[in-house]
């Protein structure tokens, strides 16, 4: 990808935006020119990514929002609209793990915790953010996924349930989007340096795996308009093997 702004003036909306691919994405975006609006839980998360795309001269607005409590999702999209008119990057990364347990010792919160986070939050996203897309020259929407619906690993239900119902929505949501200006995509970061990584294999050494700022490129190139691509699941991996460009 090229150093020049190719993103310049876009407004991206990334979920998660604090660490991992989440804050990779945020930085990688602002450096194209991107306004970047980032949506997390914590306050102090934010101001320190804010901190570090402002050191570059790059914009960016700030969220501190829970994605379990649906109603504050639904305001996004208007407030959006009201502000900026139109929205034409959505990254949607947030996600969580939830327990690893047998299916029969799970408790109700933790895999109601689980489908809130990974999958009804985007589903809301979805409904309050595309009028703002369509109103977008080129609106990309790229959501986070894993290899958990493929694996369907024991021990790991209420994670591999929800990606397996999260790739079904983006992919309905890109065949109602087929005949519009919007394209869709999930995006599988394959194995990666992250807190979540760490919380389900904590004796990893992650010195040795995919490292969340090696995504930026893949996310930005995902983000532009000359990526046409929708209703597909990216792989890094495939990235990787293509020299780093998602041109067959």
């Amino acid at each position: 990808m090229s150093e020049s702004k190719n993103l310049q003036d876009r407004i991206a909306l990334i979920t998660g935006a604090t660490r991992g691919i989440g804050r990779s994405a945020a930085l990688s975006l602002a450096k194209q020119g991107a306004h970047v609006i980032l949506l997390a839980r914590t306050k102090g998360g934010l101001e320190e990514v804010d901190d570090e795309i402002r050191s570059f001269g790059g914009a960016a607005t700030l969220i501190p929002m829970n994605l379990k409590y649906g109603q504050k999702i639904d305001q996004l999209g208007p407030s959006i609209y009201e502000r900026w008119g139109r929205l034409d990057i959505l990254i949607a990364n947030a996600g969580i793990l939830g327990p690893l347990s047998p299916l029969g010792h799970i408790k109700d919160s933790d895999w109601d915790q689980v489908i809130d986070i990974n999958l009804n939050s985007n589903w809301r996203l979805i409904r309050t953010l595309d009028p703002c897309l369509r109103k977008a020259p080129s609106g990309r929407a790229v959501f986070l996924t894993s290899n958990a619906p493929q694996k369907c690993k024991a021990y790991w239900g209420p994670y591999s349930v929800s990606k397996a119902a999260l790739e079904a929505l983006v992919r309905t949501y890109a065949s109602e989007t087929e005949n519009t200006t919007i394209n869709v995509n999930l995006l599988n970061p394959g194995t990666v340096a992250t807190n979540m990584r760490a919380q389900a294999y904590p004796g990893e050494d992650q010195s040795l795996i995919t490292q969340p700022d090696e995504l930026g490129n893949i996310i930005v190139e995902m983000s532009h308009a000359d990526f046409t691509k929708s209703g597909q699941t990216i792989y890094f991996a495939d990235y990787i093997d293509n020299n780093y460009s998602l041109v067959e």
